[in-house]
């Protein structure tokens, strides 16, 4: 099957696009600290996933699989960060603080971006299942068509949360200035975040 498939792109379209964690996150970094954060909130989103992609590509991700306490520690570690971040997102001084872009500001996109997906142990099985489907039984060299795919559903990852980001940048204005709007803005994003936590919790191998 080509690298460049139509199933392919088309399920990692779809996969891309629905609303999770990392879109989730984008978005309310576009909102509250604006474009730039936004973009690499989506480049911290999409690198942490690499882990994923490459435990799923050595067979990592199959042990993770087998191995129910490993598979447990790492769920429920994204758990609790989840739900951190929808505490964090209620609090004027949390997650979604209104500020402008500094290098502290940065970092922090930075390190929750990478976090939210780094704690998700469904990505690495979802990779495992995901992947291997594209690669020809009789491909010469499966290891190199793995880590293509890999690279395109990464950009393809990066391209579609940015835009969502900066789509969030550009109602900003609209945000900040209304109080009320802010409110609700961040009751919202905490009750995502506590439902995306709860879906994770029930998650199974």
């Amino acid at each position: 099957m080509s690298l460049f498939s139509p199933e392919f792109l088309l399920t990692s379209l779809i996969v891309v696009a629905s609303p999770g964690t990392g879109a989730v996150y984008t978005v309310a970094s576009g909102l509250s600290r604006g474009a730039n954060a936004s973009v690499l909130a989506a480049f911290a989103c999409t690198l942490g996933i690499l882990p994923h992609m490459a435990a799923a590509i050595t067979g990592l991700a199959a042990l993770l699989h087998q191995s129910a306490l490993a598979f447990e520690i790492v769920k429920y570690a994204g758990v609790a960060y989840l739900l951190w971040m929808a505490w964090s997102s209620l609090r004027e001084d949390g997650v979604l603080r209104i500020e402008e872009a500094t290098p502290k500001a940065a970092r922090a996109v930075l390190i929750e971006g990478v976090a939210i997906n780094l704690l998700n142990p469904k990505l690495s099985i979802f990779f495992l299942a995901f992947l291997p489907q594209f690669v020809a039984t009789d491909d010469p060299a499966p290891l190199t068509a793995m880590i293509l795919l890999s690279l395109v559903f990464m950009a393809m990852t990066f391209v579609i949360f940015a835009l969502y980001g900066l789509f969030a940048a550009q109602m900003r204005d609209h945000v900040i200035s209304r109080p009320a709007v802010l409110a609700w803005m961040r009751r919202g994003f905490a009750a995502a975040f506590v439902a995306l936590g709860a879906r994770l919790a029930l998650t199974e191998r």
